[in-house]
């Protein structure tokens, strides 16, 4: 299996054509981001966080993705509610555990909930995903494995083996984000080296390519593949955006023109992949 530019083109394809929902309890910040992001990519989305139904929905949906960025303890247990039945019905689950590291309240129910129903795919960024790994016990906790806010302190290569350790111990596939997306999942380990800087001046972006990942991994049994496949064409999408866009504000429109117009040719101009 190798990340192509064909690779990406017949999973986006099978995205447009098939439409598949996605199911996301997430956050307030990024809720519309997102559902935009998702409808523009191809997918259909709903956000859908009652306890009375997620369950309900989960079963209609192709794939779950959970991001507790504003937290509640009625939305946490909806949360595990639909990551429990997802895991019955064999539907992936993409968990963003946003803010991991900045409190411990965060850190714990990011790691209650990858304990409870370990995902398909872990997607954070670097400090994030060194702040579950060491709440696991499947890395060594340190000073500096502290997030600020939700952003990361750390570069996306310095979580690659706290990722390795998360995917051993848990089976999922680990993506890092950063200057360089590092999907991992068991010995492999693959660098997506795409995007642009202006977006992290976009609130939400993070948030949207965990969403991403949900769609990809609707249409690809591959965890490892999903998340290689949406964080290239995230990636390349802001690139797209970026020499658009005169700032944080119109690159957010530009976007989602990227992801809905976005080509065969243009994936294979700019993708960029690393060890």
């Amino acid at each position: 299996m190798n990340v192509t530019t064909e690779s990406v083109w017949a999973d986006l394809e099978k995205i447009r054509e098939q439409a598949p929902l996605v199911h996301n309890i997430t956050n307030y910040v990024a809720m519309n981001t997102t559902a935009n992001a998702l409808l523009s990519l191809g997918a259909s989305p709903v956000m859908a966080h009652a306890e009375e139904e997620v369950e309900d929905m989960v079963k209609l949906a192709k794939a779950l993705v959970i991001n507790p960025g504003t937290l509640s303890k009625d939305w946490v247990r909806s949360m595990h509610k639909a990551a429990l039945q997802a895991k019955r019905l064999n539907v992936p689950v993409v968990l963003d555990p946003v803010g991991a590291g900045a409190t411990p309240y965060r850190t714990r129910t990011n790691a209650e909930l990858i304990a409870a129903a370990p995902p398909a795919i872990l997607r954070g960024n670097a400090s994030e995903i060194r702040a579950v790994a060491a709440a696991l016990g499947v890395a060594v906790a340190t000073e500096e494995a502290a997030t600020k806010g939700v952003d990361s302190q750390h570069s996306s290569e310095s979580a690659v083996q706290a990722a390795r350790s998360l995917s051993a111990a848990y089976g999922c596939a680990v993506c890092v984000s950063g200057a360089t997306d590092y999907c991992v999942q068991g010995d492999r380990v693959i660098g997506i080296q795409n995007g642009h800087p202006l977006m992290s001046r976009v609130t939400g972006l993070g948030c949207t390519a965990s969403a991403l990942c949900g769609a990809f991994a609707a249409v690809n049994p591959s965890p490892w593949l999903a998340s290689a496949h949406a964080m290239a064409v995230m990636g390349i999408a802001g690139e797209l955006a970026a020499a658009k866009a005169s700032g944080p504000g119109s690159l957010q429109l530009c976007f989602l023109d990227a992801l809905y117009t976005l080509s065969r040719e243009q994936i294979a101009r700019h993708l960029r992949i690393g060890g």
